[in-house]
């Protein structure tokens, strides 16, 4: 009788474990594919939901501290923004930690850097510039399919390439140097990388466009611009880059 009692009870775990095991990839799957169409506010609630259940796994560290980061640029006042990306800076930091091989863990950690930027000192936007660097070169090392580590690559080379010769001997001088690289053509290089893996996203096709104008080719600019609208904007994303390309157009004019 204790036989089949226990038989029973084990049989009752397995089943539940394996309902359990069900619903987190039922889970995973809703939330990857909110992501993946670029719904951060849908996907970040579930991927938070997964992260509670298991604070180890790699894909919901991932997954959150990405969504969490775009989460907050686009819905969350300012003043709160930098507790949030904080959060996803620590769950990035984590992911690698788990697994230092994993190329999305160095991308969010890139992405979320990059955010922290922007309301940095001087000081933390340099040395934040040179690790934001190693993290998309590791990135595209373990995963050259990433679009958004192009992207982040993109203006990283187009920023240190706009640094006039005053700044650079600042930098030089205060803040231990002027990262290695950068150039127009590189950003052009890394924004057509970009467009090449993810062609309906706007954003990749506007930030050409800004660096060829900044370059100075401005007929390069306007053929850019007009091809990121006749994209339809499907996200956020695309949102902020159809304001920032009529904005872009009406100076090219």
């Amino acid at each position: 009788m204790k036989t089949k009692t226990i038989k029973s009870v084990a049989v009752a775990l397995l089943i539940a474990i394996t309902g359990m095991a069900q619903t987190s990839e039922d889970q995973y799957a809703k939330a990857l594919k909110f992501k993946t169409a670029y719904n951060y506010k849908e996907a970040l609630p579930l991927y938070q939901a997964l992260l509670k259940g298991d604070s180890s796994n790699v894909n919901y560290l991932t997954g959150t501290s990405y969504c969490i980061t775009k989460f907050a640029f686009y819905y969350l006042p300012e003043a709160d923004k930098m507790k949030s990306y904080k959060t996803a800076e620590y769950l990035a930091l984590k992911a690698i930690k788990i697994n230092e091989a994993s190329a999305d863990a160095h991308y969010v950690y890139a992405l979320v850097l990059g955010r922290i930027n922007e309301n940095a000192s001087s000081k933390v936007k340099i040395a934040n510039a040179k690790l934001i660097k190693s993290q998309l070169d590791r990135t595209i090392a373990l995963n050259p399919k990433i679009a958004g580590a192009y992207h982040i690559l993109g203006r990283w080379h187009r920023t240190i390439a706009g640094f006039n010769s005053l700044e650079k001997v600042m930098i030089n001088s205060f803040f231990g140097g002027v990262p290695e690289g950068g150039s127009y053509d590189d950003a052009i290089k890394s924004f057509t990388t970009a467009i090449g893996l993810e062609p309906k996203f706007m954003l990749h096709q506007y930030e050409l466009a800004e660096t060829y104008h900044e370059m100075g080719k401005d007929v390069e600019a306007k053929i850019w611009a007009q091809s990121a609208l006749k994209i339809t904007p499907a996200c956020e994303d695309d949102i902020k880059a159809k304001n920032d390309t009529e904005a872009l157009l009406k100076k090219l004019k």
